[in-house]
């Protein structure tokens, strides 16, 4: 096999600290570029900055390290993008089209695309929400994921462009702060619980939403990667499941261990984003063309996160 070259967009987010690393570790620490908009000075490994709204510098990037593969991860999420719909639907949208466009220009071989639960509408099934349903998402940010899916499959029909994708859960993990998320409640009650903090949350207490341990993420996006470019039978993106819970039964899984946690429910804007999603996902065609099958149930997803978070601001106290 020839060597992968991978760059990764966004790297400095929830999803691509994690991403990066698990890439260097299967490819080579030399041979994964991380980029964001910003510097990121606790990154071990290559790294450069880069506005991927700007074509010429992706395409610099691309030649300069002669990448092979091409992750996009960034983008504006759903609540932060509710805030500025037209520059988020701009950004969002003029970055994908600059790594579809510089990676058919040349010639990359795969293109990873995150797509996201925020595709669905209010008019679905919501439990079992299946592959083919119906996309009419309510946030600018699903909007800009749904247009991704079918720019996607263009790309590879037109093209051969091998670009794919996967329509994310909630995502939580211990690694990084929320990013502006409608999901991140289930990220920063974990933090609220270890910090002895009592929690606001922005979602009401009965909001069943599909989740998944980050582990699961990102073994889901390198197994979707890694499989033979024939058993990829969705070329828009692929539903994926890891669990489903409410606020109230999250809470109760952390209270096992932090019984004296406080909650305070005041539901807002995400609300509304949240009920037109799915509480629980099918994905039987990733089981079928790529044997995807999720780990984490909400018992040990709560002991991982409460673990890890508590070696993390114990060893704060100790450096500080």
């Amino acid at each position: 096999m020839d060597k992968e070259i991978i760059l990764i967009t966004g790297s400095s987010g929830q999803l691509g600290t994690v991403l990066a690393e698990k890439l260097q570790k299967k490819y080579g620490i030399e041979n994964i570029i991380a980029t964001d908009l910003r510097e990121n000075p606790t990154f071990n490994g290559v790294f450069e900055t880069l506005d991927v709204t700007d074509f010429k510098a992706i395409e610099a990037t691309v030649l300069k390290y002669k990448i092979t593969q091409i992750y996009h991860l960034a983008a504006i999420l759903s609540a932060n993008g509710e805030k500025h719909p037209l520059s988020t639907w701009d950004i969002n949208m003029k970055t994908l089209f600059n790594v579809l466009e510089v990676s058919r220009i040349h010639k990359i071989s795969k293109v990873f695309f995150p797509s996201s639960i925020a595709v669905f509408g209010n008019n679905i099934e919501r439990s079992n929400t299946p592959q083919s349903s119906n996309l009419t998402p309510s946030t600018v940010y699903g909007i800009s994921k749904a247009a991704g899916e079918n720019w996607g499959k263009y790309y590879f029909d037109k093209y051969d462009l091998d670009v794919r994708s996967l329509r994310y859960p909630g995502v939580i993990g211990y690694q990084s702060l929320p990013g502006g998320g409608t999901t991140d409640y289930a990220v920063d009650i974990f933090h609220k619980a270890v910090k002895n903090e009592d929690f606001e949350c922005f979602l009401s207490s009965e909001t069943m939403l599909p989740m998944i341990y980050m582990d699961d993420a990102i073994r889901a996006t390198l197994e979707l990667m890694e499989a033979p470019k024939e058993k990829i039978t969705v070329r828009t993106s692929y539903n994926i499941s890891g669990l489903s819970f409410t606020p109230n039964q999250l809470a109760s899984s952390i209270k096992e261990k932090y019984s004296s946690l406080k909650i305070n429910y005041k539901p807002d804007f995400r609300q509304e984003i949240a009920s037109s999603w799915p509480m629980s996902i099918d994905d039987t065609q990733a089981r079928k063309d790529w044997d995807w099958k999720p780990k984490f149930n909400i018992k040990t997803l709560t002991e991982t996160m409460l673990k890890n978070l508590e070696l993390k601001y114990n060893n704060n106290l100790i450096n500080s």
